[in-house]
């Protein structure tokens, strides 16, 4: 590939993007160059839309127009006494398309041991705020089984102490170092029908 800054710098962009390296991000530059007025135009008006149209929720952690309100913190057509926490909107998104689960979500958007993530980051005190008057009688910690999301799910469940609800985690079938996005049905299954119960482990 020629020693063009643009294209250089667009390859380092797509590269940060999971599940590509160079390589990867090679070919999608050169897909995009070759067909610039099929993909690259209409891409760039998406994007620039996007970036100035969609935002995170500061409740849930869900992604929101900036003109609208959130759709997951104001569903009046159903209510629930369940919320689920996960670490990212694609692990959201598996558990929704499984229809294993039926109640809330709340998106933590990463963990507490990942660069650059606070407590704040994370909407944590927006949980407990939310399952306090929300009335929830569960919460289900569906962080992933890494270290970084069990230390955020024993984090979480520590701040929720004070509260009534009842605080699960989701069984142990989870594959060491597994993310949630990326097991099958039937591993969600079986891991919410198991999950455990942390309050008799609380102090």
């Amino acid at each position: 590939m020629q020693n063009i800054t643009e294209i250089e710098d667009l390859v380092k962009l797509i590269s940060k993007l999971p599940g590509l390296g160079p390589k990867s991000a090679k070919r999608i530059v050169l897909k995009l160059i070759n067909n610039r007025d099929e993909i690259i135009k209409p891409m760039a008006n998406t994007l620039a839309q996007v970036y100035k149209n969609v935002t995170r929720c500061n409740s849930c952690g869900s992604l929101k127009s900036v003109n609208e309100g959130c759709i997951n913190c104001e569903n009046v057509k159903e209510k629930y006494n369940k919320i689920c926490v996960v670490e990212d909107i694609a692990d959201q998104w598996s558990i929704e398309n499984s229809n294993i689960y039926k109640g809330y979500f709340h998106i933590l958007g990463g963990t507490l041991a990942s660069a650059g993530h606070r407590k704040e980051d994370l909407l944590i005190n927006s949980l407990v705020e939310r399952v306090v008057k929300d009335k929830i009688e569960e919460v289900i910690l569906a962080t992933s089984a890494t270290v970084e999301g069990q230390t955020t799910a024993y984090y979480i469940q520590d701040s929720l102490k004070k509260t009534n609800a009842k605080i699960t985690k989701l069984a142990q079938g989870l594959p060491v170092g597994g993310e949630i996005e990326s097991l099958d049905d039937g591993t969600l299954f079986s891991a919410f029908k198991n999950r455990s119960n942390l309050n008799s482990n609380s102090e």
